[in-house]
């Protein structure tokens, strides 16, 4: 069976999201970052990034990770390409020139979009209001520009990334993308890469993961 490492409040929301869409049943262990624990390794701790079990599975001790058929494997958007391909369907690659393209745009949302969009959520969501800094923000929004003016260009032939269908590559950009909705003049400025973000988002499998995500303890 599909085992899932990771709360709903991590990258893991990617890989839950995904098997959603996918239809396949998978264990959920909802391993949690250790810094939002007193003492992660108190033995009443909850199983956490700094749990010996869990580091067995990520010795990096980064959520998320997923084991199945004896292949273990981290790194979110990597995940989701195994997935994908492992249950097939019309969010899996249908030949090479699709995968090259899958794997391509799952190393750009990492290097050209989530470098700055995760600076968006720290400084603008998630950091208490005293750690938050203006300039780490306007930087990071500055730097978004370009990123989202290639996106909209992407999406200006059928509206999605690749072979003009909801794929893998959607689901795994849309998710670095969303830590960028709290600055909603870079939606406004590259209204493709908003209509598209918003078609993702009313899918039933993202509603059903974020409904998970809302139930999670903060």
């Amino acid at each position: 069976m599909l085992t899932i490492y990771g709360c709903f409040r991590s990258r893991a929301s990617r890989n839950i999201w995904l098997a959603y869409e996918l239809g396949v049943d998978f264990k959920h262990i909802p391993v949690i970052q250790a810094g939002r624990l007193a003492d992660p390794l108190a033995t009443n701790a909850p199983i956490n990034t700094k749990s010996p079990e869990f580091l067995k599975v990520n010795p990096n001790g980064l959520i998320p990770a997923m084991e199945m058929d004896g292949l273990v494997l981290a790194e979110s958007l990597a995940i989701n390409l195994f997935m994908a391909k492992k249950f097939g369907g019309d969010l899996a690659p249908r030949d090479l020139n699709e995968d090259a393209l899958m794997t391509q745009w799952a190393i750009w949302a990492m290097t050209e979009a989530e470098i700055h969009t995760i600076q968006v959520l720290y400084h603008k969501v998630m950091y208490p209001e005293a750690q938050r800094d203006p300039a780490r923000l306007a930087q990071a929004v500055e730097a978004l520009a370009r990123p989202f003016r290639v996106l909209d260009e992407a999406l200006a032939a059928t509206g999605w990334l690749v072979g003009g269908r909801f794929t893998v590559a959607d689901l795994n950009m849309a998710e670095v993308i969303r830590y960028a909705q709290p600055v909603p003049e870079l939606f406004e400025a590259a209204p493709r890469v908003k209509a598209w973000l918003a078609a993702c988002q009313a899918r039933p499998a993202f509603q059903k993961m974020v409904a998970g995500r809302n139930a999670e303890p903060a």
